[in-house]
């Protein structure tokens, strides 16, 4: 319930005087149902269905003498015109009320979800490192949805709590006696439906178990589509998506089971409670027929609303589940976040390498409980302005020690410098990350035009300047043969376009960004021959005009490199220029060269 109540302050955080103002509206609802059900008494007594003695009924009697006073006959179209009067007024309430409910709902839902997008945009990547992408999807498609649900019936809850204390305390007026009966016996279910509760909330940890298991596995399923279809994968996919969605379904009924059997005990109970109250009153205390009616009407009403409460506390146990996994995100994303740009003290202006990018004694492990490091005793000097390469064999460090020279990742031990001053979150990661434009081995483009996804580093780039961009990675020729050009939609992860040509793509945008430093990851591994040449005379003539890191596994595409940096198992092992190295005959970079030598011939 801690996590239940955590969310609701936020609710009331966002909402605040709205949500006073649609409490006490329920309450001015619940207090015309009280008086409407109290006019029924004079209308049932003037038509003659009942000789009625209103001195006998509480409230009513006071209304007939203020009647009386005011020499005002009191007449069935009176009365019905006063009934219609606050009945019809009740529901123009309720009618408000459902709407200002229904806004607070919402604007709350789009705050959290907000809230949550922005937390997650703003974590360290180390934090993505340790999640797995369907988790984020789940949280923010399913667990937030039943977070919405169960604040709703939070909401409602309430409510009905507010309409049920009025009720009661106008029974209470009429006939104590009978009223405490009443309540004890609804104590008593409530005591008995704990284990309902208890119930539903297991199921609901269950759901929450089953709904991120199924959002993985879509996930994965639908990220290696490409892999199912060509090595005939589809019958045990299928295999498994039917197990599950019989857990699903399971899940479901049980639930509906628990809630269905609740509501029969609570049915059973209050036919049970109904005779004997009438028993009771009839024959033991001997309530008068005009305050047993008015009694009899108010708990039709009113335990319809208290079964409705039991019921809605069932199934918001059921949801409880996804409020812990919401704040757990929260509360682990939070203790992951970065400096956001309007924190900085610059603003995250991008800024132009000068002198270098220096690692000192660096040391990293993406697990500190684990012995192993990733990166050991790295000791390197990127020039500004000049080509690095960084070579190496699979899983040798090369893409861990590009996401420390980016920032993304920060030393368990030792410094990075930037222009020899040492890279702090506080002063200039996001200045660096601006002044970066980067091109991944695994390109990611959106499902827009080609347009688009080049516009999302400079939205206000004009038509020219995305040319010259294609045209600087020997893109332009076939995005002018395509459809739309520009404007063509190219789908998800641009699936419509070749490997090398996403490449090409996104390669068009870093420079397009006007970076200070241009990381290629393995960028060129995709492109033949002839296009790998194009790049190679793009990044000659960008040599001296900004910092080119290269990691590459294609020894050909470095060949102009100012420096080699070769790294094996986390650690530097060579460092030089291109035919330096080739020539250091034990030395690694010339065993990788006599390899591809050989593979090549």
């Amino acid at each position: 319930m801690r996590d239940l109540f955590y969310f609701i302050r936020k609710m009331h955080r966002d909402s605040g005087f709205r949500l006073y103002l649609n409490m006490f509206t329920t309450f001015v609802i619940s207090c015309l149902d009280g008086i409407g059900i109290y006019l029924i008494v004079p209308m049932l007594s003037i038509i003659g269905v009942f000789q009625m003695n209103m001195d006998e009924v509480p409230l009513v009697s006071t209304l007939f003498e203020i009647v009386d006073s005011w020499s005002i006959e009191l007449t069935l179209p009176l009365v019905l015109a006063i009934y219609v009067l606050i009945v019809g007024g009740q529901a123009l309430l309720q009618r408000s009320q459902m709407v200002l409910g229904s806004r607070i709902l919402q604007s709350y839902v789009r705050s959290l979800r907000s809230e949550t997008y922005r937390g997650l945009l703003l974590a360290k990547w180390e934090f993505f490192l340790r999640k797995r992408k369907s988790d984020f999807h789940h949280v923010m498609v399913n667990e937030l949805g039943r977070v919405s649900y169960g604040s709703s019936l939070f909401l409602q809850m309430v409510t009905g709590i507010i309409f049920t204390v009025i009720q009661i305390g106008l029974a209470f007026w009429l006939s104590p006696l009978l009223t405490a009966v009443v309540i004890a016996s609804g104590g008593m279910l409530a005591l008995f439906a704990r284990k309902f509760v208890k119930k539903a909330g297991h199921i609901g940890d269950k759901t929450s178990e089953l709904s991120q298991s199924y959002f993985a596995g879509i996930n994965d399923h639908f990220n290696g589509i490409k892999d199912i279809k060509s090595n005939r994968l589809e019958r045990s996919h299928i295999h498994w998506f039917g197990g599950m969605s019989k857990q699903l379904e399971s899940n479901v009924v049980q639930l509906v089971r628990v809630n269905s059997l609740s509501q029969f005990i609570y049915r059973i109970f209050s036919i049970t409670l109904i005779a004997g109250f009438v028993y009771l009153a009839l024959e033991v205390f001997h309530t008068p027929a005009e305050q047993l009616i008015l009694v009899v009407l108010i708990f039709s009403r009113l335990w319809p609303r208290f079964i409705g409460i039991q019921s809605n506390f069932e199934q918001l146990a059921t949801n409880l589940p996804a409020f812990k996994a919401m704040r757990k995100l929260h509360q682990e994303y939070e203790q992951e976040q970065e400096l956001t740009l309007s924190d900085s003290p610059d603003g995250g202006k991008p800024f132009q390498l000068q002198d270098g990018i220096e690692c000192r004694q660096v040391h990293y492990r993406y697990d500190p409980k684990e012995p192993a490091f990733a990166l050991r005793d790295i000791n390197v000097f990127i020039p500004a302005n000049r080509m690095t390469a960084i070579v190496g064999s699979s899983g040798a460090g090369k893409s861990t020690l590009i996401d420390m020279l980016m920032g993304l990742i920060g030393p368990e031990r030792g410094q990075v410098l930037i222009d020899g001053v040492t890279l702090r979150e506080e002063k200039q990661l996001l200045a660096l990350r601006g002044s970066i434009g980067y091109v991944a081995q695994d390109p990611f483009l959106f499902n827009a035009s080609i347009r688009d996804n080049l516009k999302l580093v400079d939205p206000h780039a004009e038509d020219a300047e995305l040319w010259n961009a294609l045209k600087f990675s020997a893109s332009d020729e076939f995005v002018r043969m395509l459809p739309q050009g520009l404007d063509t939609v190219i789908g998800d992860r641009g699936i419509r376009l070749s490997g090398g040509e996403r490449q090409r793509i996104v390669l068009a945008r870093a420079i397009l960004k006007r970076p200070s430093i241009l990381v290629l990851d393995e960028a060129t591994s995709a492109l033949d021959s002839e296009n790998e040449r194009r790049i190679q005379e793009a990044l000659d003539r960008l040599k001296g005009s900004m910092t080119i890191i290269v990691i590459a596994h294609r020894l050909s595409t470095i060949r102009n490199a100012d420096q080699v940096i070769v790294i094996e198992q986390g650690e530097v092992i060579q460092q030089g220029g291109y035919k330096q190295l080739s020539q250091e005959a034990k030395g690694k970079f010339k065993q990788l060269l006599s390899y591809q030598t050989g593979m090549n011939g």
